[in-house]
């Protein structure tokens, strides 16, 4: 089964008519230009890329998507000066002191997707309390990529499965493209039907490579930290005037072919 037809899973929230929500990918890109525009410093504009997480949250829930996975630091984040890393393991901690009391209450489930490796025992602890809390949760999916690549994620899923065939857990001719999707972090989500990029860059940058194979993708010229849900309702406007196909030829072409 390819990746796009995966069914979402059972608890994936729904729309009104009982079809699986939407799910919206965003690439929460543009923090440290915002800051640049105003002379400030890039933590503040790091922190005000919070304030734009909770506003698009918030909208997300209203607009009929009932996943939204944002990327909040890649694995090639750690190449960055020493005193903007910290600030950048410091905002998750931020958010959930903030925001994760609310999310709760509104039934939101979250995820923090990524490599463990290298996070501190204090932010593992919160990433585990926040996935504890609200694992039964059912009305949004919230998934926060942090310390994610979507490279090194492949690779992962690559060795997990490789560790199994050498151990006689399985065999190499068991791997086809739904076990390996469920061998990835994403695993148990229905893969993205959106991707968005603000920021005026158009690539992907190492976000969901796996997943992103029949996403629409769509680009935005405005930084991070100025979006909200004009901005998400601009990119949904766009999605829905595309006509997704997954590789088929729809009637219509066929008439217009012959």
């Amino acid at each position: 089964m390819a990746a796009a037809e995966k069914p979402p899973s059972a608890d994936a929230p729904r729309d009104a008519q009982g079809a699986p929500a939407l799910h919206v990918a965003i690439v929460m890109d543009g923090n440290g230009r915002w800051a640049k525009q105003r002379g400030l410093p890039r933590s503040l504009g790091h922190r005000a890329g919070v304030e734009a997480l909770k506003r698009t949250v918030s909208a997300a829930s209203k607009l009929g998507i009932g996943s939204l996975t944002v990327f909040g630091f890649s694995t090639e984040n750690w190449s960055r000066p020493a005193a903007e890393v910290a600030e950048l393991m410091a905002l998750p901690k931020r958010y959930f002191e903030t925001d994760l009391a609310r999310l709760h209450r509104e039934g939101v489930r979250v995820r923090v997707i990524g490599r463990r490796e290298g996070l501190s025992g204090e932010l593992l602890k919160l990433i585990d309390d926040a996935h504890a809390r609200t694992k039964d949760n059912t009305a949004f999916n919230l998934n926060i990529a942090f310390n994610y690549g979507g490279q090194a994620d492949i690779v992962d899923a690559a060795r997990r499965f490789a560790e199994d065939v050498a151990a006689g857990r399985r065999a190499p001719s068991d791997l086809d493209e739904a076990l390996f999707a469920g061998l990835l972090a994403t695993s148990g989500a229905p893969p993205p039907d959106l991707i968005v990029r603000p920021s005026g860059e158009q690539r992907l940058s190492n976000f969901l490579l796996w997943e992103a194979a029949y996403a629409e993708l769509v680009f935005q010229d405005v930084l991070w930290p100025d979006y909200g849900e004009e901005h998400l309702r601009a990119a949904l406007a766009e999605f829905a005037a595309r006509d997704r196909r997954y590789g088929a030829i729809v009637a219509d072409d066929v008439l217009a072919a012959g």
